[in-house]
């Protein structure tokens, strides 16, 4: 009895089940169904959304775009900031609103490289410039001013040749006497400025050295606005070794790696550039002491290491240095970016590396000796 009724209800759950559920399940083959079961069934049973195909670009592969650098933003602006003139940060972290250009040619000066658009600077450094040519010409003290690098039209980080220069502050002065015409565009492409140094890099080579170098440092050093000149420290030496040295003007000449064939003014902060810093002050002591003595030592030729008889084994290749990461818009003074935005300017959105074509103005028989950060920090 009890067995009957369990068969029964089988029978029963069986005979509910749809026929082509049976037949799926059985792996039978069933007659088509209606288009009213085809339509239920899919939408009970929606089929996946298709993905849409990855865009080949750098945002969807988690590639971090590289910003512009302060270099490219600043050195390829071709007009000065049309705001109010002033400096803006420290001598090498900075930048120029305000700049006004020295013309190419002028009373007892001519500007070289003109390809680099370098002759902008502070007005006030423009004047001084203009005045020391035609004071130190109209005393017949010097020829004329072969006038290097000042700074670009909205300062900034340079893309070559320099760490300071930023804020129209410094200028660079040949050494090398300005001939009696005026040069073409041409050479003031191709010539190269003359050494001081003598074989010995410790001495001025006196052949080219002279009067008229003495005298055309010493008037750049003795203008109030100036805060530095700087030279290589053979050239300050021969300066403190000059009949009549002058501690007044002599102790802001400053040594440093490099300067053997111009000299370098700095000028101060002029009074309404309220965002520049200063340098630290020179102090009193003319630098002719124990502080030369040292440059010296860092300049001079190091005597080649005796040979030793034992061979000893080959050191190991220290690991390569990771390059310094390049500054950016972001590492200079908020104010830089009114500065570079001004008169409707448009700066690059997107990194592109910029290139000085150029010719160096250094002699290269005498490339200036490596220097450390530490050394130059204080004076560059």
């Amino acid at each position: 009895m009890v067995f009957a009724q369990r068969t029964a209800r089988r029978i029963a759950i069986w005979l509910s089940v749809p026929l082509a559920v049976l037949a799926t399940s059985a792996g039978v083959g069933t007659a088509p169904a209606s288009a009213e079961t085809v339509q239920t069934a899919s939408v009970a049973i929606p089929l996946p959304a298709k993905k849409p195909p990855v865009p080949a670009s750098a945002a969807n592969y988690g590639i971090k775009k590289k910003a512009p650098t302060a270099k490219q933003l600043f050195g390829t602006v071709k007009t000065g900031a049309p705001i109010a003139a002033r400096a803006v940060g420290f001598y090498a972290k900075g930048c120029l609103a305000g700049a006004k250009a020295l013309t190419v040619d002028g009373p007892g000066w001519q500007v070289m490289r003109l390809s680099r658009n370098r002759n902008w600077g502070h007005p006030k450094l423009i004047s001084l410039v203009e005045r020391l040519a035609r004071e130190t010409t109209e005393a017949n003290e010097w020829p004329g001013l072969l006038v290097g690098d000042i700074s670009q039209p909205r300062g900034g980080p340079m893309i070559s040749g320099h760490t300071s220069h930023q804020i129209g502050l410094d200028a660079d002065v040949w050494l090398t006497p300005m001939p009696d015409r005026t040069l073409t565009k041409r050479e003031r492409e191709d010539m190269s400025a003359v050494s001081m140094l003598a074989a010995d890099r410790v001495s001025v080579n006196r052949k080219v050295w002279g009067e008229g170098q003495e005298k055309l440092i010493k008037r750049a050093a003795s203008y109030p606005e100036v805060e530095r000149v700087l030279v290589h420290p053979a050239l300050k030496k021969a300066l403190c070794e000059s009949p009549g040295a002058d501690p007044s003007w002599l102790r802001k000449v400053r040594p440093v790696f490099g300067h053997f064939y111009h000299f370098h003014i700095r000028m101060s902060c002029p009074a309404n550039s309220t965002s520049c810093q200063s340098q630290h002050p020179v102090g009193e002591d003319d630098g002719c002491g124990k502080e030369l003595e040292t440059w010296l030592k860092r300049v001079a030729p190091k005597p080649p290491a005796p040979p030793t008889e034992a061979k000893k084994p080959p050191a190991k290749p220290a690991p390569p240095r990771l390059p310094k990461p390049e500054m950016t818009l972001a590492d200079l003074p908020d104010e830089c970016s009114t500065v570079l935005k001004a008169g409707g300017h448009t700066p690059p959105t997107e990194y592109q590396k910029v290139v000085d074509r150029s010719k160096n103005a250094a002699p290269p028989k005498d490339a200036a000796p490596a220097t450390t950060t530490s050394l130059t920090s204080t004076n560059r």
